[in-house]
């Protein structure tokens, strides 16, 4: 099964702090078979809270993406943003459908 990250920021304190953050781990992500389905863009609030930024990626399985988030390169360059930005960020499992 796929795996998924899902997160929902609630804080962003520095815009450029948050971007060299991207810069830095974007290749770790992908390195890990990460893919980008959703990285921030245009959203409409129906119910619930709304966030400022929402961001989602595919991983090629859910182990591969706890793997990500765990590994210590991932979490160097989450000490980027951390102080300056909080979220909501959960690794999701998929599904099949079929």
């Amino acid at each position: 099964m796929k795996g998924y990250w899902i997160s929902l920021y609630t804080r962003i304190e520095d815009k450029e702090n948050l971007k060299e953050y991207a810069e830095v781990v974007t290749p770790i992500i992908k390195s890990f078979g990460g893919v980008p389905l959703v990285r921030g863009g245009k959203s409409k609030v129906y119910e619930g809270d709304n966030f400022l930024r929402t961001v989602v990626w595919e991983f090629p399985s859910y182990v591969k993406a706890l793997q990500c988030h765990d590994s210590k390169e991932y979490q160097a360059g989450w000490e980027i943003a951390k102080k300056t930005t909080e979220r909501h960020m959960q690794v999701v499992e998929g599904f099949n459908i079929g």
